[in-house]
C-alpha cells in the first residue's frame, strides 16, 4: 500500500499530465479558475443610425395664418393661396411646395390649412386636419395674431401659447407620428413699424386698426409708445422661445432658428395695400428661408 506522501504526489503527477493533454481547452490547476472559452469572431461594425429628418419630404401640409394664405398678396383684402410662401403654384414665388415637388405634384400632394386671422388656439385643430393628410411635411407659422390685437394689454399669455402649441404636436402626432414639422419663428413685428412707418400711405392704412398694439400712432416716438411697442416685441420673442423649446422635445421637428425673425422685409416685400403682410416678393423670401432649412443636412 503506497504511502500518503506517494499518494499525493501521484495525483500531482496525474493532474499535470491532464492538463498538458488538454490544455488547449483551457484546463486550470484549481477547481475554481474558468473553464473552457470557445473562440470569438469579430464583431460586425454597427451601421450608422438613419437620419430622421428627411430633406426631400414628398408631399407638405401647410397650418398657420393669413401670412400662409397669403393675403393682401396679390389684390386687396383677399387671400392669394397661389402665392402662398408654403403651398403656392406661382413660379415667380416659387413656394417651398414647387421647390419641394415640382409643378405636377404641388396639387394633389400639398395642402393649405391655413386661416386668415388664426391664434396659436386655433392650431390644434388645424394639426389634426393636417394629420388626416398623412403629409410628409407640416409647416408652422402661426402666432403673430397673438401679438397683434388691438391693444398690448390683449395678447395671448405665453403660458396660454405654449400649451396651445404643445397640444398641437400632440394632435399631429396622434395621426401622423412620422411626419416631420418645420416651424418658422414670427417675424419681427418692430423691425416692419420701422420699415413701413416711413410710408405716408402706411402710415394712413395702419390708423384703419392693423396689428394696433404695435402700428397705432406710427409716428409717436414718446415714452408711452416706446413701452408699448417693446412690449409687444418682447412678446414675439417669447412666443419664438416656446417654439424654439417645444420644438426640441419633438425628433421630427425643425425650428428654422430665428431665420424670419432675422429677416429685414423691405418696403418692396410689403404689400402695398397695408404694409404689413408680405407681397409677392416678400412670400418668395419666405418660401426661400424655409427651403433652405428643410434641406439642410
Amino acid at each position: 500500500m503506497p504511502h500518503g506522501r506517494d499518494r499525493f504526489r501521484t495525483a500531482v503527477a496525474g493532474t499535470a499530465l491532464l492538463c498538458a493533454v488538454t490544455v488547449l481547452a483551457g484546463c486550470s490547476g484549481g477547481g475554481d479558475g474558468p473553464g473552457p472559452r470557445a473562440a470569438s469572431a469579430s464583431p460586425k461594425p454597427t451601421p450608422p443610425p438613419k437620419p430622421v429628418w428627411n430633406v426631400s419630404p414628398s408631399s407638405v401640409a401647410a397650418v398657420g395664418d393669413s401670412i400662409t394664405r397669403a393675403f393682401d398678396a396679390c389684390t386687396v383684402l383677399a387671400d392669394c393661396p397661389e402665392m402662398s410662401w408654403a403651398t403656392g403654384t406661382d413660379a415667380e414665388v416659387n413656394s417651398l411646395a414647387l421647390r419641394l415637388l415640382g409643378p405636377a405634384r404641388v396639387a394633389g400632394r400639398s395642402w393649405n390649412l391655413a386661416r386668415t386671422g388664426a391664434r396659436m388656439a386655433e392650431l390644434p385643430e388645424q394639426m389634426a386636419a393636417a394629420a388626416a393628410e398623412r403629409p410628409e411635411l407640416v409647416t408652422v407659422m402661426m402666432g403673430a395674431n397673438d401679438a397683434c390685437r388691438a391693444r398690448a394689454e390683449e395678447m395671448t399669455p405665453v403660458g396660454d401659447f405654449r400649451a396651445s402649441f404643445a397640444a398641437a404636436l400632440t394632435r399631429l402626432r396622434a395621426g401622423a407620428p412620422k411626419a416631420q414639422v418645420y416651424v418658422s419663428s414670427l417675424p419681427d413685428l418692430h423691425r416692419l413699424w420701422e420699415t413701413g412707418r416711413v410710408s405716408p400711405l402706411g402710415r394712413q392704412v395702419w390708423q384703419l386698426g392693423i396689428c394696433g398694439a404695435m402700428l397705432k400712432d406710427p409716428t409717436d416716438l414718446g415714452p408711452t409708445a416706446e413701452r408699448r411697442r417693446t412690449a409687444v416685441r418682447d412678446r414675439v420673442v417669447a412666443y419664438n422661445r416656446v417654439l424654439r423649446e417645444e420644438c426640441a422635445k419633438d425628433a421630427r421637428c425643425r425650428y428654422d432658428g430665428g431665420a424670419v425673425f432675422g429677416f429685414a422685409f423691405d418696403q418692396p416685400q410689403l404689400s402695398p395695400w397695408d404694409f404689413f403682410h408680405p407681397s409677392k416678393s416678400g412670400q418668395a423670401r419666405l418660401a426661400e428661408l424655409a427651403y433652405r432649412q428643410i434641406t439642410k443636412a
